[in-house]
């Protein structure tokens, strides 16, 4: 009877850890999305300001239209990529598009003096922040998670439950110009 009672007692402890394990990954799957929809938030919050800093230079700057139609077309390109990689690849776009637009906005002296340009572009810079903050909280989680899923013997759970590895957000090697910092300020 005791080896009945043994081979008994491993499978009970062999059942409760792949049952911790497989809730560990759940908890990491799920801090993962939640870190995602906090980038998610912020880049709304972007998305949002950008129109009327748009509005805002345009009215000061009516002949640089190629530079208000590309914002334009990046930004919508931004809010309609899903994909964690998708989404990196635009933001970078938008990046530049915007720097392109602050790049116009410093020929315009009266606009850089404009109460409501430079409270978007406080704004602005408030929300890359806040999007950097959200970048780091999400692929930390990510790491987590993909490291869990790729070590032994939780690999071998997460395959058994189907859990992936997932993309980090992260900017492009080859675009170095999207590695410097959206200038926002004129003063």
């Amino acid at each position: 009877m005791t080896p009945l009672y043994i081979v008994l007692g491993i499978v009970v402890l062999l059942i409760i850890y792949v049952i911790a394990s497989y809730n560990g990954f759940v908890s990491k799957v799920n801090r993962t999305k939640e870190a995602w929809a906090d980038i998610d938030v912020q880049l709304k919050r972007r998305y949002d300001l950008i129109p009327n800093l748009v509005e805002t230079v345009k009215g000061y700057a009516t002949h640089e239209s190629a530079a208000f139609e590309n914002v334009t077309k990046a930004r919508s390109q931004a809010m309609q990529a899903g994909t964690p990689a998708a989404k990196a690849d635009a933001e970078n776009q938008l990046s530049g598009t915007l720097k392109t637009l602050f790049a116009v906005a410093e020929a315009y002296p009266d606009l850089k003096a404009n109460q409501n340009f430079l409270e978007l572009q406080r704004q602005l810079a408030d929300t890359e922040d806040k999007i950097q903050a959200a970048r780091r909280f999400y692929n930390g989680n990510v790491q987590d998670l993909n490291t869990a899923v790729q070590s032994f013997p939780g690999n071998v759970i997460a395959n058994s439950f189907h859990i992936q590895k997932m993309d980090l957000f992260q900017l492009a090697d080859s675009d170095a110009a999207a590695r410097e910092p959206v200038k926002v300020s004129f003063q």
